[in-house]
C-alpha cells in the first residue's frame, strides 16, 4: 500500500498542532472565554501553550482538549486562558481618559445635587495587572487635591479580569522597574509608591484602598457588580467577535447609570450598539455616554 501521506509532515505533539487540535481548541477558547482566534494561529497557540503541556504531562493538543472539556480540572483551563490572554497594560494609557476624568467627569460627579447620589462608581473591565484601575484612583488623588480635600462623594472602584493569574498580581500591587517606566511619571512614582526592596515599587494604600478587584468573565452576567458612573473597557473587545462585542456592549450599557460614561481602546467602536449611546469628543479622544 502507498503511503500518501508527505515524509515531511510532523506528527501532532507538544511541538506541533493539526488543523482538526487546532479548530477544536480555538473552539474551545472561544467558548470558555470569548477569545475569538483567527486563521493560521497555529504557531502563537504551540508557542504558548507547549509549557502547559510539559508541566501537566500532556502528550498533544488533541489530549489537551479532550481534558479540557471533560470541565473537571479547573486549574489547567485557568493555566490556558491565562496564557492566551494578552495581558498588554501600562499607566495613563493614551492619558486622555484620565485627563478627562480628574478634569470633567469628576467636577461633575461632585457637584450640585450630585453630591445626594451616594459613593461615585467606576468600573476598570478587564483591568489586567492593575496599571489602570490604579491610574484610576491616582487620578481621584489628584482631583481631591485639585479640589482642596473637597471630595464631597467617597469614589469606588471595582476592577474586573478573568486571569487569576494577574488579579493576583493587580491585588498585591507590586511592580518592578522595568513596569513602573512604562507611562509613570518620576513625580507619581515618588508620590503614589513606596520602594520596600531595590527592585520592587508597591502602590501605597491610599491608592489602593478605594480598588476592590474581582474575578469576572465578560461573558458572563455584570448584575453582582451593581451600577456605575464611569466604565472603562479599553482594548478588550478587540479580542471578541462582532457578535460577542455587541453582547458585552449592551450589558456595560445595563449596566451604566443613566448618562453613565463609557471609554473604550483608541482603535474600538460601537460594534453595532451605537443606538445605546450618544458619542462625545473629548478633544483628543473619544468618550460614549449612555442613551
Amino acid at each position: 500500500m502507498i503511503n500518501k501521506e508527505s515524509p515531511f509532515a510532523k506528527p501532532a505533539g507538544r511541538d506541533n498542532i493539526d488543523q482538526a487540535e487546532f479548530d477544536q481548541f480555538r473552539q474551545f477558547l472561544e467558548d470558555a472565554c470569548g477569545i475569538s482566534l483567527g486563521d493560521n494561529k497555529q504557531y502563537l497557540v504551540t508557542n504558548r501553550i507547549r509549557r502547559i503541556l510539559e508541566e501537566n504531562n500532556i502528550a498533544s493538543f488533541g489530549e489537551l482538549v479532550r481534558v479540557l472539556k471533560l470541565g473537571i480540572n479547573r486549574k489547567l483551563k485557568d493555566q490556558v486562558v491565562d496564557s492566551m490572554t494578552t495581558n498588554e497594560t501600562f499607566w495613563f494609557r493614551d492619558n486622555y481618559p484620565y485627563d478627562h476624568l480628574k478634569n470633567t467627569l469628576l467636577p461633575q460627579l461632585m457637584a450640585g445635587n450630585n453630591r445626594m447620589y451616594g459613593p461615585v462608581r467606576i468600573w476598570s473591565a478587564a483591568c489586567s495587572s492593575g496599571q489602570e484601575p490604579y491610574s484610576i484612583s491616582m487620578m481621584v488623588e489628584e482631583y481631591k487635591r485639585q479640589a482642596m480635600g473637597n471630595l464631597v462623594r467617597q469614589v469606588q472602584i471595582v476592577a474586573t479580569d478573568l486571569s487569576s493569574t494577574v488579579l493576583d498580581q493587580a491585588k498585591r500591587g507590586e511592580y518592578d522597574k522595568l513596569s513602573v517606566l512604562r507611562g509613570l511619571s518620576a513625580e507619581r512614582l515618588e508620590r503614589y509608591f513606596d520602594n520596600p526592596t531595590p527592585t520592587v515599587w508597591r502602590v501605597k494604600s491610599l491608592v489602593k484602598e478605594r480598588i476592590d478587584f474581582r474575578s469576572l468573565n465578560l461573558m458572563d452576567s455584570y448584575a453582582a457588580l451593581g451600577k456605575f458612573d464611569i466604565v472603562f473597557c479599553r482594548n478588550v473587545l478587540i479580542y471578541f467577535n462582532a457578535d460577542l462585542k455587541r453582547q458585552i456592549l449592551q450589558k456595560i450599557h445595563a449596566s451604566l447609570k443613566p448618562q453613565g460614561i463609557l471609554f473604550l481602546g483608541s482603535s474600538e467602536g460601537l460594534a453595532g450598539a451605537a443606538d445605546l449611546f450618544e458619542m462625545v469628543r473629548c478633544e483628543p479622544g473619544i468618550l460614549y455616554k449612555a442613551i
